[in-house]
């Protein structure tokens, strides 16, 4: 009898070779299957980082420029209404305008509509005018409000603001000034706080306040206390100088 054979059977040397190939072969295709979904899950967290610093990019330089030009056509529109018209109130594609801010500290180019209302369309643009609160130069509180940041932001330097600062409204046939008697960053108060827009405010915790004799012309300027969200409120009073007549419609004197 011969020796015994060495060799497997055929079956036996085939599961034994294929099956280091097989566990290779799974190995390589989970590897890709990771791959291509950490490239797609990659791909979509670039996506959605692109996304948020465009919209953070729009919310504090593309709103601004785009109130820009609303402004500007809104003041074009109110100088050449009042000049050509008898009309003190302008409608506006944007509201309808009364009044028109100036406030030397922020520069001697610094010119902001007033608009009817506090609704977004209308701080979108430029002040907006407290609904039930006094006209310009009338017994009472002329309260107004804008953003510190985004659109336009027409009080981003309210902190700048010091006692005795002027702020200047013009309306088609007067001008008035007033004089700030708070700085502006005196006084910040919760966004609920209504008591800073009432005729002649009256601070509940006895701190900051415009002076309270019966009377008052005031005027009262609120925007965010913070550039970034926030709940609270800056506030400054001022009280009425002086009023002065235009010579012509919309023409402010020279000071």
């Amino acid at each position: 009898m011969g020796a015994p054979s060495t060799q497997l059977p055929p079956d036996a040397t085939s599961e034994r070779s294929d099956a280091p190939a097989v566990a290779a072969d799974d190995s390589r295709s989970r590897t890709s299957r990771w791959r291509r979904r950490g490239f797609w899950l990659g791909t979509v967290a670039i996506a959605v980082g692109m996304s948020l610093l465009a919209y953070v990019a729009w919310q504090f330089w593309g709103t601004t420029w785009v109130s820009d030009r609303h402004r500007e056509q809104a003041l074009g529109q109110i100088h050449a209404d009042w000049r050509s018209t008898h009309t003190a109130q302008v409608k506006t594609r944007f509201g309808s305008a009364s009044a028109i801010v100036e406030i030397p500290r922020f520069g001697r180019h610094y010119q902001v509509p007033v608009l009817e209302g506090t609704d977004s369309g209308v701080l979108a643009v430029g002040y907006g005018h407290f609904p039930g609160a006094a006209g310009p130069g009338q017994v009472g509180n002329y309260a107004l409000a804008a953003h510190r940041v985004t659109h336009g932001e027409p009080l981003r330097n309210m902190p700048e603001l010091r006692v005795g600062d002027l702020v200047r409204i013009i309306t088609r046939t007067r001008t008035y000034d007033y004089r700030l008697v708070t700085g502006g960053d005196d006084l910040v108060v919760p966004l609920t706080a209504r008591w800073v827009t009432t005729p002649l405010p009256h601070n509940p915790a006895g701190g900051v306040q415009p002076p309270q004799a019966p009377g008052q012309r005031l005027i009262t300027l609120t925007t965010c206390a913070e550039l970034f969200h926030t709940d609270n409120r800056l506030i400054a009073f001022g009280v009425l100088e002086r009023s002065v007549p235009h010579r012509e419609p919309g023409v402010a004197p020279t000071s």
